[in-house]
């Protein structure tokens, strides 16, 4: 499981207008990490938007109490389809 870890930033004031907007529907720490992760990993938009769809991905996988329940070569169905999703990361 991922730890996260809380980071603090200044902002300009419209910036941070739009960041309280994110924020009420809680996509503010989302759209920060993901730009970061984007900027860090110096993708083009297609390859970042491809990456966070991979993650995205396996959240879904680890949230779903079913996959962890099925077994593929002795392990579970969940990391099984996560590692071969990160597999693809590029």
């Amino acid at each position: 499981m991922e730890t996260l870890v809380p980071y603090s930033l200044y902002l300009y004031p419209e910036h941070v207008q739009k960041m309280r907007n994110l924020a009420k529907d809680r996509k503010a720490s989302a759209f920060v990490r993901d730009a970061l992760i984007a900027a860090f990993d110096k993708t083009d938009d297609y390859q970042s938007g491809y990456n966070k769809a991979l993650r995205d991905s396996c959240e879904v996988i680890k949230a779903t109490r079913e996959a962890k329940m099925m077994l593929v070569n002795d392990e579970p169905l969940d990391k099984f389809l996560m590692k071969q999703l990160r597999d693809l990361e590029g």
